[in-house]
C-alpha cells in the first residue's frame, strides 16, 4: 500500500479539521525551511532535537575506528540503485556474472546482480497495483461462503469461513468508507476552488499567505466562511500537485485495492501456494521505487559527500528485494523475499510495510523463524493507523503463535523531533507488548527516485532508522549475536517513562493524554550513542 501517501491523506484531512476549528497552528518542517533535513541524526542533549544520536556517535566514540561491511536488505516496492547518494552503498552479488542469463551462482535466480524482484515476471512485466488482502480473501471464497450451513463445513473449513467472515466485514466496511471519504474530498476540493476565486479576486493577486488571510479576515467579514476553507492549504502549501496526489489515492482505492474484478496476479501466473517455484526478475528498481528508495536513504545514504543527506551507517550494503506493490504484499512473496535475504547474507531485514490479513502466514512464520535460526535481525515498522496493535493484529508479525515469539525481530513506533505532546507520532501504532521501540518518523527527509529528494512521515521511515542503527552497531562490532543486537537496541533506548504525549488515533478523534510508557515496552526512544558503550562494555 502507499502507506506514505496514506498518512499524507490522514495528515490533510486532520489538519483540516483541527485547524479550520481552532486556525492556530505552527508549520512543519518544509524543503523551504528544512534546517532539520538530518536531524534523525542529532542528539537530545547537544542539539535539543530528539533524534538517534548518530553524529555524536561518530564524532567520539566511533573515531579513528574500523568498521566491516554490513548488508541490509531492503523489502520494499524497489530501490533506485543508481541515486547519486547511495549507489556506492549497493550490495553486489560477486558470485553472478552481470547479464549473461545463467545462474552462476545455482540460488535459482538469474543475474541477481543486486537482489531481486518477486512481483514482476520475466518478461520485466511488474504489479505496480494489488489489491488488499480482504479483497483477495472475500472473493475467493464468497461464492462457496455466501450462503454456506456453517454445521455443514469441517473444522478446517471452519477456520476458512472464519477469515472469509472477517475479510467479508471489513472489505464492506472499507468500500463503503473509500466511497464516502472521496465524495467528501470531491465536496471539499469543489468548496476550496470557489472559496480560493474570491479570496484571490478580494486580493488582487493569486498568490496567497497565512498573513493575507488573517488581514482578510479583520476587513472583509463576509469572506470569514471562505477563509476557514482555504487556510489549512494555505498553512501548509498544498497545490495542485497535492490535491491531484490525494485524488489518485481516493481512486487508487477504489480502482484497484477493493475492485473485486481487478487481477494484476495474472502476469506471473503462479501458484499461490508454491514456494518451490521460481518466478520475478532482477529489475530491483521495481514497480515504484519511491519508498524503498526513500528508507534505504535513511540507513545508507552516503555520509558527508557534502550532498543530500547523511545516512545513519557508513559501512553498509543495501539489498534490494522488491515485494510490496500498491496494495497489500502477498504473504508467499514476503516469505521468499525473507528467504532470499538470509541465503544471501543479509544480516538485518528491513520490512516497511504491513497488511490487517495474512492467510498464509505460516508460509511467512517458516521464513522468519528460518532467518532467526541463522541469526538475522527483522526490523518490521509498527503501521500508520494510529491503533492499538496488542488488540488489533498487525501482519506480519513476530507472533509465530501464542507460545512462540520471534527472539530476533524489533517492531518500532514512529516519534517527532520535539519533546513536546506530539512526541509520538498521531498516526503511529502503539503497544506494550508488540511495540518495542520507537525511533524518528516525522519531517523525515530522505532519498527519491531520479536523483531526487523528499519528506516524509511514517513507521515506515522509523524503521530504518532502528535498521540503520542496528547496521552501524554491527558494522563496528561484528562479533554481536542478532539476540545481542536486539537486547542492546532496546536496553541502550532513552528512557522517558513519564513523558505525557498524546495518544495516537483515528485522525477524526480528539486524542487523550497518556504516559509514553503506555505505548511500547520500553518506553524509549533509539539511541546509537548509549548502544554503541553498551556494546562496548559486553565486547570487553
Amino acid at each position: 500500500m502507499r502507506k506514505t501517501l496514506l498518512v499524507l491523506v490522514s495528515l490533510f484531512i486532520f489538519s483540516f479539521n483541527s485547524v479550520a476549528q481552532d486556525e492556530d497552528s505552527s508549520l512543519t518542517v518544509t524543503e523551504e525551511n528544512n534546517i532539520f533535513h538530518n536531524w534523525y541524526n542529532k542528539s537530545p542533549i547537544d542539539d535539543v532535537i530528539y533524534g538517534a544520536e548518530v553524529d555524536k556517535a561518530y564524532n567520539t566514540l566511533l573515531k579513528d575506528k574500523k568498521s566491516s561491511p554490513v548488508i541490509v536488505a531492503v523489502i520494499d516496492g524497489g530501490v533506485d540503485i543508481t541515486h547519486e547518494d547511495l549507489k556506492d552503498n549497493i550490495w553486489i552479488n560477486t558470485n553472478e556474472i552481470p547479464e549473461n542469463g545463467i545462474d552462476d551462482d545455482n540460488n535459482g535466480y538469474i543475474d541477481d546482480i543486486n537482489g531481486w524482484n518477486f512481483i514482476g515476471n520475466s518478461k520485466g512485466e511488474n504489479i505496480t497495483y494489488e489489491n488488499f488482502e480482504v479483497t483477495r480473501i472475500y472473493k475467493l471464497y464468497n461464492t462457496k461462503f455466501s450462503n454456506v450451513k456453517v454445521s455443514k463445513l469441517s473444522d478446517e473449513e471452519k477456520e476458512t469461513y472464519k477469515l472469509y467472515q472477517t475479510a467479508e466485514k471489513s472489505y464492506k466496511k472499507q468500500l463503503k468508507q473509500a466511497i464516502l471519504d472521496k465524495s467528501d474530498f470531491e465536496e471539499y476540493k469543489n468548496n476550496y476552488n470557489t472559496s480560493i476565486k474570491k479570496i484571490y479576486e478580494a486580493l488582487g493577486k493569486e498568490e496567497v499567505t497565512i498573513l493575507d488571510l488573517d488581514s482578510l479576515k479583520e476587513n472583509n467579514k463576509e469572506l470569514k466562511k471562505d477563509i476557514k476553507i482555504v487556510f489549512t492549504a494555505v498553512l501548509y502549501n498544498y497545490d495542485t500537485v497535492f490535491f491531484n496526489e490525494i485524488d489518485s489515492y481516493y481512486n487508487e482505492g477504489i480502482d484497484y485495492y477493493l475492485n473485486l474484478d481487478f487481477n494484476p496476479r495474472d502476469i506471473i501466473g503462479d501458484d499461490a501456494n508454491d514456494m518451490e517455484t521460481v518466478y520475478g526478475n532482477n529489475n530491483v528498481y521495481g514497480p515504484d521505487a519511491f519508498h524503498g528508495t526513500f528508507v534505504s536513504g535513511i540507513i545508507a545514504a552516503k555520509r558527508n559527500n557534502e550532498i543530500g543527506i547523511n545516512g545513519i551507517a557508513n559501512n553498509v550494503q543495501i539489498m534490494a528485494l522488491s515485494a510490496v506493490p500498491n496494495g497489500d504484499e502477498r504473504d508467499k512473496d514476503i516469505a521468499k523475499a525473507i528467504r532470499y535475504a538470509t541465503d544471501n547474507g543479509a544480516q538485518i531485514i528491513n520490512m516497511s510495510f504491513g497488511k490487517d490479513l495474512s492467510p498464509q502466514k505460516q508460509l511467512v512464520n517458516e521464513a522468519i523463524l528460518y532467518a532467526e535460526e541463522k541469526g538475522v535481525l527483522l526490523v518490521h515498522a509498527s503501521g500508520n493507523e494510529g491503533k492499538n496493535i496488542d488488540k488489533v493484529k498487525q501482519y506480519p508479525t513476530k507472533n509465530i503463535s501464542d507460545e512462540k515469539q520471534i527472539s530476533t525481530w524489533i517492531t518500532v513506533g514512529a516519534s517527532s523531533m520535539n519533546m513536546d505532546r506530539n512526541f509520538v507520532a498521531g498516526f503511529s501504532n502503539y503497544g506494550v507488548k508488540m511495540v518495542d521501540i520507537f525511533a524518528p518518523g516525522v519531517d523525515i527527509k530522505s532519498l527519491a527516485p531520479e536523483g531526487k529528494y523528499d519528506t516524509g512521515d511514517g513507521t515506515s521511515y522509523s524503521a530504518p532508522v532502528v535498521s540503520g542503527v542496528a547496521a552501524l552497531l554491527l558494522s563496528y562490532f561484528p562479533e554481536l549475536t542478532a539476540d545481542q543486537l536486539k537486547s542492546i537496541i532496546l536496553k541502550s533506548a532513552v528512557k522517558y517513562p513519564n513523558h505525557i504525549v498524546n495518544k495516537p488515533c483515528d485522525y477524526a478523534k480528539k486524542p487523550k493524554k497518556v504516559k509514553f510508557e503506555k505505548l511500547s515496552n520500553t518506553a524509549g526512544l533509539v539511541n546509537v550513542y548509549e548502544a554503541i558503550k553498551m556494546a562496548e562494555e559486553l565486547s570487553k
